[in-house]
């Protein structure tokens, strides 16, 4: 940023939040204070909380470069989410909320045994850690892109400043943190979205950014997974396994991940929850539609105004210093040439709309080639940091194009939203921590019951501590992982399907106990990590949202067959 102003309102609106943050976390120094804010969340906290936890700053970074290089079709991944919302509401929520539980995974004790409760809860903790450290990663990228910092200590920065604000507030900073944040975030985005259309030539208007987009297939918004006839299971985004895989892994994410079910236990009742739940699920399929609208605009955008070769500047200065300038100079020059080639071609977009769009296409096509080879100078430069640019196409546009005062607005609603999504998911990791394997297994127990509640409270504050560095760790080896919206999905898929399963075990299959669930968990698990590696390595073709579906009635089906080997099914009473 160049500007002061933009430094002076990016601070002030961070200072705020914290100074915000700090005066509403004043609770209980217990566990339920820390963890559950003394489930006493009204509603519509509960519904700012959730969305807040969802969007992080991966959402806002990542996903209009997500839409600008593959078009609207990632939207068809939150098609399951309403649907799940619906059925969290009629089986999960009314149980947690008649237990009383601080995790999900105290219920699995219960159902079935400890060792359950243990694994399930380590999934979680391993697959939130992970995508903690990806979140972390996320908002680096800002501070890295703007100073020039190197990325790795930029994270160490980036991940120590969490921590500090985690850790002090618990549950209900998060909550009320998050409240303001998305009245911030949303009111910047729609400026952006904005100011976008409004730099638009005079004679483009929106529905005219919508087909120049569309005519270079972005706005691709339903499509059916079908090729020649046949179904594409690689096909990572079509209404089938957004309806179907998004299903799975929202009833999943929602219902098993702590760092989701952690938000709705504070409510003050089973209604508040429901409430909570049921509006996100009407909320957030327009939210991410819009948010991904962006990314279409800005590639309309980039049709009439110099778009970059790359659009990660520090990555390409490294270039332009290396053994591969001449080359990098000369595919420069010739992206340039079709840069200037778009904009005379638009020129007769009035008088011959349809014939504009397609040789645009072609243009871009040949641009996209251009572009790929000079990707690929960065491994023969044998150039470190990040190779892929999605997730600096947005913030580009935000430096170079919009006016003072906003950028800095901008930027900090990107670390507003990485604060609010990874507090969430600290807090969590901490809560299972402690609850699930600290007071279950520790041996020492004192009878005084208030020293016992100041002691779990020190404790979830380490474990906090030791969270954020265990992430800030992880962050330090994502660099150059491609889009972090996707990343961060693939990752969960990995393991949310295998959790439910064990859910939908314990509530709809009760012939089934601990030994059985358990042997096939980890089985299911092996299985899951198997086909993800063979899809990576194109020996399979299965997009990932399918890994949910695989992965939950893997489970429930071996429950069942390993129930019946081991011990037989036991007859119901009559």
């Amino acid at each position: 940023m160049k500007s002061s102003i933009d430094w002076i309102v990016l601070i002030v609106t961070l200072a705020t939040i914290i100074a915000y943050g700090v005066y509403k976390s004043r609770t209980s120094k217990n566990l339920e204070g820390y963890f559950l804010s003394n489930r006493n969340m009204p509603w519509y906290l509960i519904l700012l909380s959730i969305m807040g936890t969802q969007a992080s700053a991966i959402t806002f970074l990542s996903a209009p470069g997500q839409a600008f290089t593959d078009g609207m079709r990632f939207v068809q991944y939150y098609f399951g989410l309403p649907l799940a919302m619906v059925a969290l509401c009629i089986t999960f929520v009314p149980l947690f909320g008649k237990l009383k539980i601080f995790t999900a995974y105290e219920f699995l004790e219960q159902r079935f045994d400890v060792k359950t409760r243990a694994f399930t809860s380590f999934l979680f903790l391993l697959s939130r850690g992970l995508s903690t450290g990806i979140s972390i990663y996320a908002p680096s990228i800002i501070l890295s892109s703007l100073m020039g910092w190197d990325i790795f200590i930029t994270n160490i920065i980036m991940g120590g400043l969490l921590i500090i604000y985690t850790v002090s507030g618990g549950a209900k900073a998060v909550a009320y943190t998050q409240q303001i944040q998305l009245i911030i975030i949303f009111a910047a985005m729609f400026f952006a979205g904005y100011t976008i259309i409004n730099l638009l030539p005079k004679n483009i208007g929106f529905i005219d950014a919508l087909n120049i987009s569309g005519g270079s297939n972005k706005m691709n918004i339903i499509t059916s997974g079908f090729e020649n006839g046949n179904y594409n299971w690689k096909d990572k985004y079509n209404i089938i396994s957004g309806v179907i895989g998004g299903f799975f892994l929202a009833l999943s994410y929602f219902g098993t991940d702590q760092s989701q079910v952690g938000r709705y236990l504070t409510a003050k009742n089973t209604t508040e929850s429901r409430l909570g739940l049921l509006m996100n699920g009407l909320v957030k399929v327009p939210m991410q539609f819009f948010i991904l609208l962006i990314g279409v605009l800005l590639f309309a955008f980039y049709q009439f105004k110099p778009q970059p070769i790359f659009f990660n500047p520090v990555q390409e200065q490294k270039l332009l210093q290396s053994n591969k300038k001449d080359s990098a100079i000369l595919l420069q020059n010739e992206f340039d040439k079709l840069n200037t080639l778009k904009t005379e071609t638009l020129k007769n977009y009035s008088s011959n709309k349809e014939q504009t769009i397609k040789t645009i296409h072609h243009i871009n096509d040949s641009a996209s080639r251009i572009k790929n080879t000079y990707i690929n100078l960065f491994n023969t430069a044998n150039i470190e940091g990040d190779k892929n640019d999605t997730n600096y196409i947005f913030l580009r546009f935000v430096v170079d194009y919009l006016p003072v005062g906003l950028v800095g607005l901008i930027i900090a609603i990107i670390f507003l939203a990485a604060w609010g999504s990874i507090a969430a998911a600290l807090n969590s990791l901490a809560a299972c921590t402690i609850i699930d394997f600290h007071k279950r297994f520790s041996k020492k127990k004192m009878i005084d019951e208030t020293e016992q509640a100041i002691k779990d409270y020190r404790y979830s504050k380490i474990y906090t501590l030791l969270w954020g560095i265990f992430c800030i760790v992880i962050a330090e080896t994502v660099v150059g992982m491609g889009s972090l919206i996707e990343a961060v999905n693939v990752l969960g898929s990995l393991f949310y399907g295998v959790i439910l399963g064990i859910f939908l075990v314990g509530f709809y299959i009760k012939k089934v106990k601990g030994n059985a669930v358990f042997v096939a968990a980890i089985i299911s698990e092996i299985a899951i990590i198997g086909l993800f590696v063979l899809d990576k390595n194109g020996i399979i073709g299965l997009g990932f949202l399918w890994l949910n579906v695989v992965g939950a009635l893997l489970v429930m089906l071996l429950s069942f067959i390993l129930q019946y080997v081991i011990h037989g099914l036991p007859k119901s009473s009559k």
